[in-house]
């Protein structure tokens, strides 16, 4: 079937919002092998919609609708949908007692507004938002045009695509084409010598491969269709792991953050952080993952010199010296920080995110880490580009990927000692 997406919201195109909804329906709609073939997002103007649904519905089987269906003046797709296709706006019984319900359920008072939301077009089928207020509908236009509308809340929105449209395309498209996509998360090489290294891994030419720069990993997708798909992307997914090795950092959705975190659970590496440049971004990452309270025993943002000396005992002579942005500072505040938690690992950076205090021997984006443990001792300068929160980005994934490289170590290691036994 083809299939549209038509996001509705001013919100969406003044950037105020980001429309996520787009992505998380295509997404949810290609594992049962459907395919979306255009999105459009237009703003509140009724007129604009109406236009909008108009040509979708003349070009496409199925369009999927989100937003607009709020109880205040601004929402307006119910009003545009009935002018489009010339129905009459009408209270709808259903979707009143609905949203009463909801309201009974939350042991709140109704407002006199959310009657709003029951207006609907004639000859519209209710489905059941069992999150929210706004009820969502169906159209049929013609013979085999099928418009649904939903509220544009994620949280609310998915689950109703879930429950009302993928059985209703599974039950009128008998025979969608299979289709296997996988993506995974590339760290620390430029897009084009990862596209290198896959021309020269021989993939399957079914596979399809496409290629997106989400600062400063690259994400690469797999895809194929038809009877073969899983195989056929089992293939180029075993070959693009040989070729890339252990830059790639995770598969999926998982983050970076997600996997060093898992790997240095599983590893028992205890981790204590000393932060300057990053002020606790490379702690917030990890502390967002399930479970980090198992091996983070502290983070410091030790942004002052008076910091740096009087909780880690970085010596005043290198602060004095060569200063707090140096090599030499950068071990002294992890060797600090891991003596003072007494845990496996200290990692410690400090550095220029800029926009001012450069200078011509260490420039905006000059960034000294450190990570010591009780055998290796470990220092870079990095020169990182970008603006003050890129730099700060760019850092944080730094040392997340010197944690995930040092914990795979230890895994390996383990691993060959068991087998030697």
């Amino acid at each position: 079937m083809r299939i549209a997406i038509l996001a509705i919201g001013d919100e969406l195109l003044n950037g105020d919002q980001v429309d996520t909804n787009t992505t998380a329906i295509a997404r949810l709609l290609a594992q049962d092998g459907y395919r979306v073939r255009e999105s459009v997002a237009v703003g509140d103007p009724i007129e604009d919609i109406v236009v909008a649904l108009q040509r979708l519905a003349r070009e496409y089987d199925v369009i999927l609708v989100t937003g607009g269906l709020g109880p205040t003046e601004d929402d307006r797709t119910a009003q545009a949908a009935a002018r489009a296709f010339g129905r009459l706006l009408c209270l709808n019984d259903d979707a009143l007692v609905q949203i009463r319900e909801r309201f009974t359920v939350w042991g709140r008072p109704m407002h006199p507004r959310n009657e709003k939301q029951a207006l609907l077009p004639a000859r519209s089928s209710v489905l059941a938002n069992r999150r929210g207020t706004a009820p969502g509908f169906r159209m049929i236009i013609g013979e085999d045009t099928a418009l649904f509308f939903f509220p544009g809340v994620p949280s609310e929105m998915l689950p109703m695509l879930e429950e009302h449209t993928l059985p209703w395309l599974q039950q009128n498209d008998q025979d969608p084409t299979p289709e296997t996509r996988r993506r995974f998360t590339v760290y620390g090489l430029p897009e084009p010598e990862v596209e290198a290294r896959l021309d020269r891994a021989n993939l399957p030419e079914e596979v399809a491969l496409a290629y997106a720069v989400e600062l400063p990993f690259v994400q690469v997708k797999l895809q194929a269709m038809g009877s073969n798909a899983d195989r056929l992307v089992d293939q180029a997914e075993l070959r693009a792991r040989q070729a890339l090795g252990d830059a790639i950092v995770s598969f999926g959705d998982e983050t970076l953050a997600a996997v060093t975190t898992r790997l240095l659970i599983t590893n028992e590496l205890s981790l204590a952080l000393a932060e300057s440049c990053t002020g606790g971004m490379i702690a917030q990452q990890i502390t967002d993952q399930p479970g980090a309270s198992a091996i983070l025993e502290r983070s410091a943002v030790t942004y002052a010199n008076s910091a740096k000396q009087d909780w880690l005992g970085v010596p005043a002579e290198i602060l004095e010296g060569v200063g707090a942005v140096s090599e030499e500072c950068a071990i002294a505040m992890a060797e600090g920080i891991r003596a003072a938690a007494g845990t496996r690992i200290g990692l410690a950076v400090t550095g220029i995110a800029g926009p001012t205090g450069g200078t011509p021997e260490k420039p905006v984006g000059t960034v000294f880490m450190a990570m010591v443990t009780g055998t290796e001792q470990r220092v870079e300068r990095f020169c990182f580009s970008g603006d003050r929160q890129q730099v700060r980005i760019r850092t944080t994934c730094a040392a997340l990927d010197w944690l995930r490289r040092l914990a795979l170590q230890e895994l390996a290691s383990t691993t060959e000692s068991t087998l030697t036994r």
